[in-house]
């Protein structure tokens, strides 16, 4: 895992957020960042002012502008979270960074690996804080079950299986069927299984996968098989086309994990091995957000350009995977 990098650290005052973009997932971290006490929603940028004074009146956000440059301008911010779709993030989080920002930016966070590394490599050379919004990292659930499959509970790391989908009703102008907009089920909710298994084996050796490709050319429905170096095999699917089970597992030669449905932001999960079942409780807070903004807030205190549960080169690593998972297909 990535080494926390440093910068200089802010005054201990309420971390103050700039949010871009005011669609649903802007709204749900808005609403989780009002249950920190620490933090302070400033400002909210969008492409029309009437979208950023509606947003910023139902939020209680005290500053509303009607451009993305506008809102990364304002000097008064400490970090913007990056929240438009994927098709724009290379175009958004720059634009951020030319203003001298720190960024957490949504997954996927952009529609390759190399836009990704190039990112990457503007935040280290800026000295600006920067992390992927794969908030599923900081879930305490996950964490604790990753660190359990690390130190062996399972024995032997032999398997990884996991689900993610939903059902996306049709419309070709939203960003989940128009490719313009990085229409992707992979990048959307693929992403999700293929970091957890990510987390518990490490790259693979080698990838193998199959899709469904829409008439327009995004994936909607697909799976893969990963295999690595220490003889394991990860078995992942997705979907945007079907109500799939969406639980995980992780399986050694003594034991397992079974994460239940919806496991990226599960708040218990079972430790099964030839003697019991254990089931251990790890509540979330808020909608599951309050975690990744937390952590932002740790690294911005401790003066740190970069976030060891949010790992840059893990993000651009499993970049590098989906590409190969998409050249299958």
């Amino acid at each position: 895992m990535s080494e926390d990098r440093t910068l200089e650290e802010p005054e201990q005052r309420p971390i103050r957020w700039g949010i871009l973009a005011t669609g649903q997932i802007a709204r749900n971290f808005a609403d989780d960042l009002s249950l920190l006490p620490d933090a302070e929603l400033s400002a909210v940028g969008s492409r029309s002012h009437q979208g950023a004074e509606t947003f910023a009146h139902q939020h209680g956000v005290r500053r509303a502008y009607g451009s993305y440059e506008q809102l990364a301008a304002d000097a008064e911010l400490d970090v913007v979270y990056v929240a438009t779709p994927h098709s724009r993030h290379a175009e958004d989080v720059m634009t951020c960074f030319e203003a001298g920002k720190s960024v957490l930016c949504e997954k996927a966070l952009t529609l390759d690996a190399d836009t990704s590394a190039e990112l990457v490599g503007e935040a280290r050379a800026r000295g600006l804080f920067f992390a992927e919004a794969m908030w599923m990292r900081t879930i305490p659930a996950i964490r604790k079950a990753v660190t359990m499959a690390q130190e062996g509970h399972c024995g032997h790391l032999r398997q990884v299986r996991a689900d993610l989908g939903f059902m996306a009703p049709y419309d070709p102008t939203s960003r989940l069927w128009d490719p313009a907009l990085g229409a992707s089920a992979l990048l959307d909710v693929g992403i999700y299984p293929l970091t957890l298994a990510h987390l518990v084996l490490g790259p693979p050796l080698d990838v193998s996968a199959a899709a469904v490709v829409s008439q327009a050319g995004a994936d909607i429905n697909g799976g893969a098989t990963l295999t690595y170096a220490s003889g394991a095999v990860a078995s992942l699917s997705w979907t945007q086309t079907a109500c799939s089970p969406a639980g995980a597992s992780i399986a050694g030669d003594t034991g397992r994990i079974e994460l239940p449905t919806r496991f990226h932001h599960c708040e218990s999960f079972s430790y099964v091995d030839a003697d019991q079942v254990r089931t251990f409780s790890e509540p979330i807070s808020g909608r599951g957000y309050v975690h990744e903004a937390q952590e932002v807030h740790r690294c911005l205190r401790e003066g740190l350009t970069e976030s060891g549960l949010l790992p840059l080169d893990e993000t651009v690593d499993i970049m590098r995977v989906m590409d190969r998972i998409r050249a299958c297909f």
